[in-house]
C-alpha cells in the first residue's frame, strides 16, 4: 500500500527512506498481526496487540458484567495503535493536507504550522465525539456525583480503557512524527512541552483511577483547542478573517472555568468524602491509595490551580498583543486614507479675474505689482 508517489528511489534503510516509507513500513507491521489472527499458534499473541487485557467479571445485580483495569500488558496495546496512528496521520497528510497546501501556496514555516493544525483539528474532532458518546452513555454528565462516588474506579468498562489506550497510542506517536515531518528546530520545544503535557494528563489520570473526572476535562480541552486550530487553518486561507479567533477565545475562558471548578468540585470535596480509602493490593489501587491523601491532593490540587492561572496568564497577555496590533493597523489604515485626500485640496486662486492675460481686481482695476528689493 503505497501513500505516496516517489519520482526516485532512496537507498534502502537510509534516513530518507525511512522518512518516505514509516507509514508503508507500519501498514506492513499492523497486517501482520491481522494475519496472525488467522493461525490458532498465533492468534492468542495476536490478541495483545489487539484487544485491552486484564478483563475481570463483575457481578451486578443483572448479572455478570465484564470490566477491565491496567496492567504491563497494556504497553503492548499502545505499541500497535501507534503504528495506526502513524498510518492515519499519513493519509490525512496524503490525501486532505497536501492537496489543500498545493492550492494555497503557502511559506515553509505556514506550511508546517497548517499541517500541524489540520493533524490536530482532525483529531481533536474525532476525539470530542468520541469522549462525548463515552461520557453520555456511561452517565457521567447526568450524574455528576459519580465523578467521585466509589472510589477508587479501578474497573473500566471497555469502550473507556479502549479510549485511553488510544489517547496514549495518539500522543506517544507524535514523537516520531517530529522526525518524519522534518519539524523545524525552533518548533521542537514548543510541540515537546504539549506532547509532554497531554501525556502526563491522560496517563495520571489512567494510573491514578481518576479515569470519570479525565473524560470530562479531555472533552472540554479538546473543544477549546478544536476551535484555535480550525481559526489558524481558517485565517491562512483568508488573513482578515479572524471571527473563529473571537469565537475560539470566548470557548477558551468557558472551558477554563468549568475545569478549575471540576478539579476543585471533585479533588477538593468530593474525594475527601470517600470511605473506602483502604490500600487493597488484590484491587490495584496503589497510586489511588496515595493519591486519596490529604497532602497529595492538596498538592495536587495546588499545582492545577497555578498552572491553570499561568495558562490564563498567557492568554490575556496574547489577547492584549493582539488587540494592540489590531488598533495599531486600524490606525495606520486611516492616517494612510487621509494622506491622498490632504493632497487633493484644491489651491486658492486669486480674487478678482484675467483680462489679456492680467489679473483684474473685482474694481475693475489691476492689482498693485510687489516691489522687488535689490540685493
Amino acid at each position: 500500500m503505497a501513500f505516496r508517489r516517489r519520482a526516485k528511489s532512496h537507498p534502502l534503510f537510509s534516513q530518507e527512506f525511512l522518512i518516505h516509507n514509516h507509514a508503508d513500513i507500519g501498514f506492513c507491521l499492523v497486517l501482520s498481526v491481522l494475519i496472525a489472527l488467522m493461525f490458532e499458534v498465533t492468534a492468542k499473541t495476536a490478541f495483545l496487540f489487539i484487544l485491552p487485557q486484564y478483563n475481570v467479571s463483575v457481578p451486578t445485580a443483572d448479572g455478570e458484567l465484564v470490566q477491565y483495569h491496567y496492567g504491563l500488558k497494556d504497553l503492548v496495546t499502545i505499541l500497535f495503535y501507534i503504528f495506526i496512528a502513524i498510518i492515519l496521520h499519513a493519509v490525512v497528510q496524503e490525501y486532505a493536507l497536501d492537496k489543500i497546501n498545493r492550492r494555497l501556496h503557502l511559506s515553509k514555516v505556514k506550511h508546517s504550522k497548517f499541517n500541524e493544525s489540520g493533524q490536530l483539528v482532525a483529531f481533536h474532532l474525532t476525539s470530542m465525539i468520541w469522549c462525548l458518546y463515552v461520557v453520555v452513555t456511561e452517565g457521567y454528565i447526568a450524574n455528576p456525583r459519580s465523578l467521585w462516588e466509589n472510589y477508587p474506579h479501578v474497573y473500566l468498562p471497555f469502550q473507556v480503557k479502549f479510549f485511553y489506550l488510544c489517547q496514549l497510542a495518539y500522543w506517544l506517536h507524535a514523537l516520531p512524527e517530529l522526525y518524519f515531518q522534518k519539524v523545524r528546530k525552533e518548533e521542537i520545544p514548543r510541540q515537546l512541552r504539549c506532547i509532554a503535557l497531554y501525556l502526563a494528563h491522560i496517563a495520571g489520570a489512567y494510573l491514578l483511577n481518576l479515569t470519570r473526572l479525565g473524560l470530562i476535562l479531555l472533552l472540554l480541552q479538546y473543544l477549546a483547542e478544536f476551535f484555535f486550530h480550525m481559526a489558524r487553518l481558517v485565517c491562512f486561507t483568508d488573513e482578515n478573517n479572524e471571527k473563529l479567533f473571537n469565537v475560539w477565545a470566548v470557548v477558551f475562558v468557558v472551558t477554563r472555568l468549568f475545569t478549575l471548578t471540576l478539579y476543585i468540585l471533585v479533588i477538593g470535596f468530593g474525594l475527601p468524602r470517600v470511605e473506602n480509602q483502604a490500600l487493597d493490593p488484590e484491587r490495584g489501587n496503589f497510586f489511588s491509595f496515595l493519591f486519596n491523601n490529604i497532602l497529595f491532593r492538596m498538592s495536587v490540587l495546588l499545582l492545577v490551580c497555578l498552572f491553570q492561572a499561568s495558562v490564563m496568564w498567557r492568554f490575556i497577555h496574547f489577547q492584549l498583543r493582539r488587540w494592540r496590533e489590531y488598533w495599531n493597523e486600524q490606525s495606520s489604515r486611516k492616517r494612510a486614507a487621509a494622506g491622498p485626500r490632504q493632497q487633493a485640496k484644491p489651491l486658492k486662486r486669486d480674487s478678482g479675474y484675467h483680462e489679456n492675460g492680467v489679473v483684474k481686481a473685482e474694481n475693475g482695476t489691476s492689482p498693485r505689482t510687489k516691489k522687488l528689493k535689490s540685493p
